[in-house]
């Protein structure tokens, strides 16, 4: 698909906040992308324009049934004074994959990729330089279509919006603590767990809160149906190491979304000769390992944070601490190593970045 991106520009520029002035969501950007599907005429009008409210009737469908897919991904001032997106193509793919499981209907690639490239190439200035911070994209489809009844709808707006982040975290690269539920579950095999949509964080939303109250950072997830296998993270890809081997929950369930840092890991350990095992891990393993003196290093891995060591985990009453509550060798390696080709320090071998 060809069809040029038309340019609105904004009459006028907000102020970019300062790099030491950064949080995580709260500011954005000049403009944003915008593009309409209609079922006869499939996506249509590529435009980016000014940043501002989208117009929507109060009974267009993502309103009342919910069909909408997001995904985030981040744009990196390299040290060389380039920017580039880190892992755009995988990030697009997984998003086309929630719009199927969702009757949305999918972007064609390469219109989806320029519709980064040319905004965060007019939002390069946005784009913060210090390591730790970046440029947040976040690519959205909602269901626009007006009408109550429970069917897909027949009309959608995709839209991408910019902003400059911190960390995710407020501890940034210390270890975070982190709850294990078995209370409420968040994903079953044969749901929706594997796409990244808005009725999956809604969801989550109360055992979070519950966690927050309680002196956690985040919660951790164990499968919907025993209730003893370790799925993922609020905001993560989960990963253990065991007694030298790096074990991590597959995808193989449908219960847990397909990281894209989480990938990047597992290819980079597997590079480095490390054993890695994509498997079924329960938390009385995680337990019995923490008891034997052999559960090395938990660490999560997702965009908004890249590599997020876990200090201490908690489980119907018991603190499991990891590593004396320190980061982790291998942790602090996937950091620096991911974290070196997004900032240009280390050669991106991988074919993982796109230059704006």
């Amino acid at each position: 698909m060809n069809e040029p991106i038309r340019i609105t520009r904004a009459a006028t520029k907000k102020r970019k906040p300062k790099d030491s002035e950064l949080t995580f969501g709260t500011v954005f950007t000049d403009h944003m992308f915008v593009m309409d599907f209609q079922e006869e005429k499939g996506w249509y009008d590529p435009r980016i324009e000014p940043y501002g409210p989208l117009s929507l009737d109060p009974a267009c469908a993502v309103l009342h049934y919910a069909q909408a897919v997001f995904d985030g991904l981040k744009a990196f001032h390299g040290t060389d004074g380039k920017v580039r997106l880190f892992r755009p193509q995988q990030h697009l793919a997984r998003m086309n994959g929630s719009a199927r499981r969702m009757c949305i209907p999918p972007l064609d690639p390469e219109l989806a990729l320029r519709s980064l490239v040319e905004l965060v190439g007019l939002e390069r200035d946005w784009v913060p330089s210090t390591v730790g911070t970046s440029l947040y994209v976040r690519p959205t489809i909602i269901a626009s279509e007006p009408f109550l009844g429970v069917r897909p709808a027949k009309a959608y707006i995709y839209y991408v919006i910019l902003s400059p982040v911190g960390a995710y975290y407020p501890e940034g690269m210390n270890p975070v603590k982190i709850l294990v539920v078995d209370k409420y579950v968040r994903a079953v095999e044969g749901g929706v767990g594997a796409a990244k949509t808005a009725g999956n964080y809604a969801a989550s939303l109360y055992a979070a809160e519950e966690a927050k109250h309680a002196g956690f950072t985040q919660v951790l997830w164990l499968d919907g149906r025993e209730r003893k296998y370790l799925d993922e993270v609020g905001t993560m890809n989960i990963m253990l190491k065991i007694a030298g081997e790096i074990v991590t929950p597959p995808l193989t369930q449908g219960t847990i979304l397909p990281g894209v840092t989480r990938d990047s890991a597992l290819t980079l350990m597997r590079e480095w000769g490390l054993r890695v095992a994509e498997r079924q891990v329960s938390i009385d393993e995680v337990a019995a390992a923490a008891h034997g003196g052999t559960l090395e290093e938990v660490w999560g891995t997702g965009t908004a944070a890249v590599i997020s060591p876990v200090g201490e985990l908690a489980y119907k009453g018991e603190r499991i601490v990891i590593n004396d509550g320190r980061i982790g060798a291998l942790t602090q390696r996937l950091y620096d190593a991911i974290v070196g080709i997004q900032y240009a320090t280390a050669p991106d071998t991988h074919g993982w970045t796109v230059e704006v």
